[in-house]
C-alpha cells in the first residue's frame, strides 16, 4: 500500500478495483499529486493502514474512496 500511495503522490496511477455495489471492475485514472488536481483541492493525510484510500479520480474530476481489499491491480501511467 505504501508503494501505491507514493506512486499516487508522484503522478497518475490507473487503479483497477471491484465495485462493491455491482461487482463490476472499474478502471480509474487517479492521483494524489496536487499539480494534477484543480486549484484549491488539497491532499488529506493518507494512512497505509487504512481500509480505504481517498484518491482524486481524473475521469470524474472528484474524490473517490476505494476499499483497499477491492483493488485488483494498479499501474503507474506514463512513467
Amino acid at each position: 500500500m505504501n508503494e501505491l500511495i507514493t506512486a499516487l503522490k508522484k503522478g497518475i496511477v490507473v487503479i483497477s478495483f471491484k465495485k462493491i455495489d455491482s461487482g463490476e471492475i472499474r478502471v480509474m485514472p487517479s492521483t494524489l499529486n496536487e499539480k494534477l488536481m484543480p486549484d484549491g483541492v488539497k491532499i488529506m493525510n493518507i494512512s497505509s493502514e487504512s481500509e480505504t484510500i481517498m484518491v482524486w479520480s481524473l475521469d470524474k474530476n472528484a474524490w473517490r474512496d476505494v476499499r483497499v481489499n477491492t483493488i485488483t491491480e494498479w499501474r503507474v501511467e506514463n512513467e
